[in-house]
């Protein structure tokens, strides 16, 4: 009962998707996923650039999903725990909770990421006591307050723009003298009469008592720190990778995401990867979810295949 054609393990844009083609092509398909459905998509305030949608939030997008592939028949099993694995038995095996047993012939790794934390002094004494990762999650607790937001890169400056529909002001903090974000982006916030920027610059220090009321601001040219009064900070600076669990399984590169390649296999056969826990260089919803219909695609074919080997075994024996 518990032995499916394919296992995906993780339910983000990638995962979803790769669900969705799976199942409709009637593999039996198990998504085990250990945190919320949607992955870094119900972080996403608005979702502007995805084909065919004008604009949609991620938490909707990621709920459509969902809905979808679970209507072709793909099951769903969130907010559990992978406790054990084996990626090269034949079949995978994985033990959910310490003492649920799952096999499949295919697995299809799309983990994804997490967000990256400054590690300054305060940090983790004031997350989600004024410290923010998430501007749809978070934005509205900002009604009229003075907000930074750090980075550079195209997630900080449209989330910025974002939250200027709640906060009265909001101030880029970012450590270069130049974004990398594409330019749409960054001449969107610039042309917002709310947005300041303090560039060259980084946060050293978190300071308050029940909730975050200040922080320190150091010039990365001179070294001088500016102490300055604020009401909440929202960081985005990219994501880790989720891989951990795979360090001495998979082949990993320097910054630890997933090598895999063009048919989004990896070292392992039969495993599969997509999504932002593999090696790439753009990470978008729309580039995983090309990435998860090729690993879907490439996982059915290794099944075919793999079917077939089984059926020339069986009747060899006989």
């Amino acid at each position: 009962m518990n032995h499916y054609d394919a296992i995906i393990i993780g339910a983000g844009a990638a995962g979803l998707t790769a669900g969705i083609y799976l199942s409709r092509a009637k593999v039996k398909t198990l998504i085990l996923n250990e945190g919320t459905v949607g992955g870094q998509m119900v972080l996403t305030h608005e979702i502007a650039n995805y084909p065919g949608i004008e604009s949609i939030s991620g938490y909707e997008l990621a709920r459509n999903m969902k809905l979808q592939a679970q209507k072709f028949g793909a099951v769903i099993k969130s907010n559990i725990k992978i406790t054990s694995f084996d990626l090269k038995s034949n079949p995978k095996r994985f033990i959910v909770n310490g003492k649920d047993e799952y096999t499949s012939d295919v697995v299809i790794i799309t983990t994804g990421g997490r967000s990256r934390t400054l590690g300054v002094p305060g940090e983790n004494e004031f997350k989600g006591k004024g410290i923010s990762y998430c501007a749809t999650c978070d934005g509205d607790f900002f009604q009229d307050k003075e907000i930074i937001v750090v980075g550079g890169g195209n997630s900080a400056l449209e989330e910025a723009v974002s939250l200027t529909k709640y906060a009265s002001k909001v101030t880029i903090v970012h450590q270069f003298d130049h974004f990398q974000a594409f330019e749409h982006y960054v001449n969107e916030a610039k042309n917002n009469p709310k947005i300041d920027f303090i560039m060259e610059s980084k946060i050293v220090e978190f300071i308050g008592d029940e909730k975050l009321r200040k922080v320190k601001i150091q010039n990365q040219r001179n070294g001088e720190v500016l102490e300055k009064d604020i009401d909440g900070v929202f960081i985005f600076i990219g994501y880790v990778p989720n891989t951990e669990m795979f360090e001495d399984v998979l082949e990993l590169n320097q910054f630890k995401e997933i090598v895999v390649d063009k048919n989004m296999a990896t070292n392992i056969e039969g495993v599969y990867a997509a999504g932002d826990s593999i090696a790439k260089r753009y990470r978008q919803v729309t580039t995983a979810v090309g990435e998860g219909t090729v690993a879907a695609l490439s996982a059915a074919e290794y099944l075919n295949k793999f079917e077939k080997a089984e059926q020339v075994a069986e009747e060899s024996v006989v």
